[in-house]
């Protein structure tokens, strides 16, 4: 048989107040939780903002080009500086004549031929878009491939800016792609050229280009024009000196717009944003697709959970996308796992209410009949007995209620509190000096030659730590009832013997068994209910509730073990006493 022992506890009062009542349907939140259909999810907005953003970074590096331009420039540089020498060859031999003023008889000295250069230089220029200049030895223009010259007088040669062309939204792109390329890469840092005006061009003094190149030496200077008829913002000039036997007779200046140089920025620029196009068209589908992925099962998942939160009944149902495989997956089935374990425990609940109006009935339906025959009856014995019976009764309700506070606070408790280690084999040594030195005692108050109580034995482990993690007091209320229970159900003389031992998987096992009548076929199980009490013959009634098997399966179960119960079989297979096995995991 099994039962429960007194847990003496008295009725405490809740540690909160409790909560004001929410009204059914009220949701202080649910209008952040509803959303405007057609309008994106924060989450997937945030999507599109970390993948658009890394393309757009990406990109923005690689529109930036400062190492081509650079490129380019140099190679433009470079093809200029060869041009500039080949017009300088030809200028030295072809538009230089004799001196008029010879140093000494027998030293040929020569100079430059401004009619003879101004012929040559246009035609060296005809051929080319390249602005090509020619100075004197003192800095002075002697010849300008923009300007003609005649009986008439002089001809200057202007660029004009092109005619607008396009619509206003493709001439406003235009204007913003200028911006653009101006700013990225930067020109900011380039001289700034100021070419003088036409009157003005030949009294004016030479550019820094043309003194070096007097001076002997090549010289290449990138330039930034703030002309705003030019095609280009950016001019490059090359200045080579004009020499005939290693003399200096004058400079040539050739410059060029970078228009080329412009367009083929451009024409890059262009393909990259051709292509960022069809990339950032693949990243906001894929985007939005991995958004619905995310997104959309998470919304219904919480509107599904709100659902269940509002409504009344259990018609609500969490959807199952446990077959998708990943997080939200998981997340799904635990969702579904925790709406269970609340309808379980409120199931739990229900029953356990249902349980505790039946028990406490009983014995207030005996309270009260006492109540109302002690008044009429007037003999006084009979009239003690009934207010023994009252007591009784009063007893029986007080420990009732002592251990279903105990078994309603216990959930609480077992989730707030830390698990310390707990030494088993301790505990159970312990339990038994307690049982065996209050046996002692309570022989040495009898002293009247009855039969000896069962006692307690305990049984060495095998050697080795029986450690756990879990809450000390509660464990030891586990083998308390444990005990108590053996003891009421064996026989005098009898024993009750505890063993333990740490099984291979690293688990503690301890096992509780008696010589009492053992538990009746099929009631292995329900001797775990609640308020299951089958005592043995004699015992007075209303000693125990039937609350400590279970609170001590409970107990178990929160620190991830079992317990079970079974029969002990003799030789022949009859019932010699039952056995009770907690098995509790490794820390």
């Amino acid at each position: 048989m099994a039962s429960v022992t007194d847990t003496g506890s008295e009725v405490r009062a809740p540690d909160h107040a409790p909560s004001p009542p929410v009204k059914p349907g009220a949701t202080p939140r649910a209008a952040s939780r509803r959303r405007v259909r057609g309008v994106p999810s924060p989450l997937t907005l945030r999507i599109l903002a970390v993948n658009v953003l890394a393309l757009l970074l990406l990109v923005g590096a690689l529109l930036y080009l400062g190492r081509y331009q650079d490129r380019l420039v140099q190679a433009e540089l470079d093809a200029l500086e060869t041009e500039a020498r080949i017009f300088a060859s030809a200028l030295g031999e072809g538009a230089v004549q004799r001196a008029a003023d010879e140093p000494e008889v027998g030293q040929e000295s020569y100079e430059l031929s401004p009619e003879l250069g101004r012929q040559m230089i246009r035609r060296l220029a005809l051929a080319t878009e390249t602005h090509t200049r020619l100075y004197g030895p003192d800095g002075r223009l002697l010849s300008d491939s923009r300007v003609l010259t005649g009986s008439p007088g002089k001809i200057e040669i202007q660029e004009l800016p092109l005619p607008p062309s396009g619509d206003p939204a493709s001439r406003a792109v235009n204007e913003f792609y200028a911006r653009f390329i101006d700013v990225v890469p930067s020109r900011e840092n380039l001289p700034l050229y100021r070419e003088p005006p036409g009157h003005a061009a030949e009294s004016a003094a030479p550019p820094p280009n043309v003194e070096r190149a007097l001076a002997g030496e090549n010289s290449a200077t990138v330039w930034r024009l703030a002309s705003p008829v030019a095609r280009s913002n950016l001019l490059l000039t090359v200045a080579v000196p004009v020499q005939r036997y290693k003399e200096v007779l004058g400079a040539v200046l050739l410059s060029r717009s970078g228009t080329v140089i412009d367009e083929a920025i451009r024409s890059v620029r262009t393909d990259i944003l051709r292509v960022f196009a069809v990339a950032l068209l693949v990243t906001v589908l894929l985007s939005l697709y991995l958004a619905g992925t995310i997104a959309r099962p998470i919304r219904k998942l919480a509107q599904a959970a709100d659902r269940l939160r509002t409504g009344h009944g259990r018609h609500t149902e969490i959807p199952d996308f446990t077959r998708r495989g990943d997080e939200i997956g998981e997340l799904s089935g635990v969702l579904r796992d925790m709406t269970a374990a609340l309808w379980a425990r409120m199931d739990a609940i229900e029953r356990f209410a249902a349980d505790v109006a039946h028990e406490i009935k009983n014995p207030l339906t005996s309270l009260r009949s006492a109540v109302e025959t002690v008044s009429r009856i007037q003999d006084p014995a009979r009239r003690d007995k009934l207010m023994a019976i009252i007591a009784d009764d009063v007893q029986r309700l007080d420990r009732l209620i002592s251990d279903i506070s105990n078994a309603s606070r216990l959930d609480a408790e077992l989730s707030r509190a830390a698990l310390e280690p707990v030494d088993i084999g301790a505990m159970l040594r312990t339990l038994a000096d307690i049982h065996h030195t209050t046996a002692e005692d309570a022989d040495e108050e009898d002293g009247d030659g009855t039969e000896a109580p069962p006692g307690v034995v305990i049984e060495p482990p095998p050697g080795g730590s029986l450690t756990v993690k879990g809450l000390e007091g509660r464990l030891t209320q586990v083998f308390q009832n444990l005990i108590a229970n053996a003891l009421s159900f064996s026989p005098p003389g009898g024993q009750v013997r505890l063993a333990s031992r740490r099984t291979p998987d690293g688990a503690v096992e301890v096992t509780v068994s008696d010589d009492g009548p053992g538990i009746p076929e099929g009631k292995e199980e329900a001797i775990f209910e609640r308020f299951y009490t089958e005592r043995p013959a004699g015992e007075k009634f209303g000693t125990h509730s039937g609350l400590g098997l279970s609170i001590s399966k409970q107990i178990v179960e929160a620190h991830g073990g079992t317990i079970r119960a079974a029969n002990r079989l003799g030789a022949g297979g009859e019932t010699i006493g039952a056995v009770f096995t907690v098995r509790l995991p490794r820390p």
